[in-house]
Parts: C-alpha cells; structure tokens; sequence
C-alpha cells in the first residue's frame, strides 16, 4: 500500500480530472485503470486512483522517483498524440500538479499515512492557489501539528503538499466518512478553537484561488518489487 511520507523523497503528482456526468467519470476511471495496470515506467513507484463523490471527476495520486522520470514519460510520443486527446473528450479539465509532501499528520500521532482502497477512507483534495511570495507563509501556517485536529469524530489525517510551480498548496485529507467531513466543514466559527480560526482568517487571506472534490479511493498499485526502479 502506497505511503505518503515527507522523508521518502519522491515527486508526488496529481493528476485531476473534472467532468459532466458520471457516465464520462466511468469511462475516464476505466482508461486510467487500465494505464495504472501498465504502468512500468522508469521512476515510476506508485498509482493511487479516485473517483469523485461531490463532483463527477477522478484524481490519480502518483508517486515518483524524480522530475526528470516524469518528464520523460509526460514527453513520450503515446502520451501526447493517444492518450491526452482521449482525456480531453471525457474532461472538462485537466490539471497535473507536481508536488512534494511537507507535512502529515495522522489520527495516531505519526507523520506519515497510507493510501488504498483497504482503508475506506474519504478523501479531500483540496488545491489553495497563492501568489509564489505567499507560498512559503501558507504552507508554513497549514504544516503545523494540531492536537485538536487529531480529536475531531471521523478525522483521519491531512497531508500538506507544497506545488513545484510555487503558486500552489495541496491539502490531502482522509476522513471516515462524508457525513464527518461535512461536519467540520461547515462547524460554524464560534465553534472552533482560537488557533484554528486565526489559522483560517490568514490562510484566506492569502488564497487567490481553491477548489476541492471528495472522493472514494477505488485502485491502486504500486511498483512490483522485482521490477527495477531504474
């Protein structure tokens, strides 16, 4: 099962998808099932498919060896002329995030998580935009411990995920269940511990864009341990 670790020094990227209906979401899950099983890149390491429960879309969180790796397999002949114009009839959007992991905070205290269909979990991926001044700031306000956090019903962990373009910031939480997550999001101001909403008023002030989907995590696969990472 894949792992998201500040300490494993891989590249993490997302790739997320945006569409109309559910019937265009299945057949996108479909196909990149089907790039997941023939996965075999080098650098390659992990494949972690989701299928979006607000809004009709898919994530793949993805971990590699290195920039360079990706680069390599985003440049390939197949990928430009096949498969991104077969996304693009299913999309509305299409957006792939590099990213490397910052901070993780888990239910049980430890800094780091698992990500699979074994766990059930709820996922939110949330993408804060922030001009490249602010990057450092938001990402130094939402990576911190928090106790509370780790009290409230259904919190699972968040991850924080810093964007190697500099104007972005990726919040990846787990939560037990949809029901709970709502809960909290919508947990009126006053309810909230001072140092969460202070938290909050900066943060906001420094976004210049987010969105966020919740998803359900339905496939994933990992590097197989005879294949060399190379």
């Amino acid at each position: 099962m894949p792992r998201i670790d500040p300490d494993n020094g891989a590249l993490t990227v997302f790739n997320l998808f945006n569409t109309t209906d559910t019937s265009k979401q299945d057949l996108l899950l479909e196909a990149m099932r089907g790039i997941i099983d023939g996965a075999n890149y080098p650098g390659w390491r992990s494949s972690t498919l989701h299928s979006g429960i607000a809004s009709p879309g898919a994530a793949n969180y993805i971990q590699w060896r290195s920039i360079d790796d990706l680069r390599e397999r985003y440049e390939g002949e197949n990928f430009k002329h096949s498969t991104v114009p077969y996304f693009a009839e299913l999309t509305t959007t299409v957006n792939l995030l590099k990213t490397e992991v910052v901070f993780v905070q888990n239910r049980d205290g430890s800094a780091q998580t698992e990500i699979g269909t074994e766990r059930g979990d709820v996922t939110v991926i949330g993408v804060m935009g922030v001009d490249p001044k602010d990057q450092g700031t938001l990402v130094s306000l939402m990576g911190r411990p928090d106790e509370w956090m780790r009290e409230v019903p259904g919190y699972r962990s968040h991850s924080i995920l810093r964007g190697i373009d500099s104007d972005y910031v990726v919040n990846y939480a787990q939560w037990d269940s949809e029901e709970s997550y709502l809960k909290f999001h919508n947990m009126p101001e006053s309810e909230r511990p001072e140092h969460d909403r202070a938290m909050r008023h900066r943060g906001k002030s420094l976004l210049t864009s987010r969105e966020a989907n919740t998803y359900q995590t339905v496939y994933s696969r990992s590097r197989p341990a005879d294949l060399p990472d190379v």
